[in-house]
């Protein structure tokens, strides 16, 4: 049998999802309390990776397994077993078709980043931070400068593994209430620091450094010396991939209401 979770977490206390040697990573934990509670070692695949510090509002994975319980007693089981910044928020039995990296349209992030000459306390880790006052008209201009079909090789960490540096960016959204900015990406798929890259661009430009056109010449150097410096993972959240509805799985969780 296939099942597909929903997946949250606070991505604070783990080196990224994916299973590292010292076992500090979300995917190592979910596993373990998977294995725990199937009482048989159980190995998942994720629809996107996240890297060390990012949370994931909606991660969604799948496994096979011989172990047959109800939906909610993988949910209540398996949280039993997981650490309190990581939730199963609910479980799905699904076709052996499936499969959570290769069946998902798109997938989303969303940034957030408070706006205030003293830096974050009670949200810290949670939300980026800049001091400087930002101008949210040229950063729109610029975001959406980025849309469309494009090679991103400027905003690619180095160590990214991505077969082509060819991305579909569908949306970039950039809103804000009170001191708090949201910044919105939705694209078929994003490379290695991809988003936090065009992050430290958008900020630039939001600071007056840079004008919104300058972002086109940024993308058509295909170069990572061209963009400005990664920004920190602190605000970054995966809010998920998108299916088809004809898989039938829920398309967010509670934890997206946390945000603005």
């Amino acid at each position: 049998m296939r099942l597909a979770l929903g997946i949250s977490y606070n991505g604070q206390a783990y080196v990224g999802w994916q299973s590292q040697s010292c076992g500090r990573s979300v995917q190592d934990k979910l596993q373990h309390a998977l294995g725990q509670f199937a009482a048989q070692p159980i190995s998942t695949v994720c629809a996107g990776r996240t890297d060390a510090g990012v949370h994931g509002l909606m991660q969604v994975v799948h496994f096979d397994t011989s172990v047959d319980r109800e939906e909610s007693s993988w949910i209540r089981g398996t949280n039993r077993f997981l650490p309190a910044d990581i939730a199963v928020h609910w479980a799905r039995p699904v076709p052996d078709a499936f499969h959570s990296r290769a069946s998902a349209t798109s997938r989303r992030y969303t940034y957030v980043l408070l706006e205030s000459t003293v830096r974050p306390s009670v949200e810290a880790g949670r939300v980026g931070w800049v001091f400087r006052p930002l101008d949210a008209d040229a950063m729109n201009q610029a975001a959406k400068l980025l849309e469309g079909r494009h090679d991103f090789s400027s905003f690619r960490a180095s160590a990214c593994q991505a077969p082509s540096p060819v991305k579909t960016l569908k949306h970039v959204g950039v809103s804000r209430r009170g001191a708090y900015w949201r910044f919105d990406f939705e694209a078929d798929a994003f490379l290695h620091h991809m988003i936090r890259n065009i992050m430290g661009c958008l900020l630039v430009i939001g600071q007056g450094q840079q004008p919104p056109e300058w972002i086109k010449q940024v993308l058509a150097a295909r170069d990572r010396d061209a963009a400005a410096p990664t920004f920190s993972p602190d605000g970054l959240y995966f809010l998920g991939p998108v299916y088809s509805p004809d898989w039938g799985l829920p398309t967010s969780t509670p934890a997206y209401d946390w945000l603005p």
